[in-house]
């Protein structure tokens, strides 16, 4: 594989590793499910904040209310005192705050009615994002299965991009091993011909023969001279040394002969002595 080719195995797992992380619907799953999470979490906050409202106004209607029955005694002790302009003056602003606490209690009947409301949207949206992660948690275990399997199943057939770059690399790396083998292979024969010999030193099978029988008689009489140098007899041919080898043979045979004839005479004189 060479290197643009590699090149391009690199860039196309990259891309496909994006486009499939981009594609993942068990992350289009887990960030709807985000998204109602903090839907839901607007609307608690929401119902907070109407809460915390609606407790400020009951606070000031306690206010008022306190402030009404303060007029009342007001206008009660001015009437004990014939102090009916100061009875008169209590008694309005008595009126006043009474008509205070019923916009007070207007406006908290209507934040009641909303906070209501948004606790009914809360507990339903609360109740379909219970469903959606059951549902969510389900789908991802499909999706992770089948993906899971498509793979097991591309790596089995072979098929895919991804496989058939595999399948392209072990391809060049069996035939460029298969070369350096056959290769290896006759570099070794070229060898034990001896080739690398004769194209070294120029001489062809001919002069090889020739230069080895000059070796073995230089060889022969250099031996020679040190026999003569030493006071050694010439060394016998290979035919007059098995003659040797023979007699020396025979004469042990003959010698063998003659010592179990004598040894059978002695036997026969010992058992004629014991006869007598």
């Amino acid at each position: 594989m060479g290197i643009l080719s590699r090149t391009s195995y690199v860039i196309r797992s990259k891309i496909n590793a994006i486009l499939n992380r981009a594609e993942d619907p068990t992350e289009t799953l887990d960030y709807s499910y985000e998204q109602m999470r903090d839907e839901l979490q607007q609307v608690k906050q929401g119902i907070a904040d109407l809460t915390t409202q609606k407790k400020r106004l009951e606070i000031q209607k306690r206010r008022l209310e306190e402030n009404v029955e303060k007029h009342n005694e007001q206008a009660r002790e001015a009437v004990q005192q014939d102090r009916d302009d100061l009875a008169r003056r209590a008694l309005e602003k008595k009126k006043s705050k009474m008509n205070q606490i019923e916009d007070l209690e207007t406006q908290i009947a209507e934040l009641q009615d909303t906070q209501d409301r948004l606790v009914d949207k809360k507990d339903e949206l609360q109740g379909r994002i219970e469903e959606f992660k059951t549902k969510k948690e389900t789908m991802k275990a499909r999706y992770e299965a089948a993906e899971a399997s498509t793979r097991v199943s591309e790596a089995m057939s072979g098929v895919g991009d991804e496989m058939a770059d595999v399948s392209r690399a072990i391809e060049n790396a069996e035939s460029r091993t298969e070369e350096m083998e056959a290769r290896s292979m006759a570099m070794d024969e070229l060898a034990d011909t001896g080739a690398f010999d004769e194209a070294l030193s120029g001489d062809d099978s001919i002069d090889r023969e020739l230069k080895a029988g000059r070796t073995d008689r230089e060889v022969d009489a250099e031996l020679e001279t040190l026999r003569a140098e030493l006071g050694k007899a010439p060394a016998e041919s290979a035919d007059d040394g098995e003659a040797e080898a023979d007699v020396d043979v025979d004469a042990a045979d003959v010698a063998d002969e003659e010592v179990e004839a004598e040894l059978e005479e002695l036997q026969q004189e010992e058992d004629a002595d014991a006869s007598k």
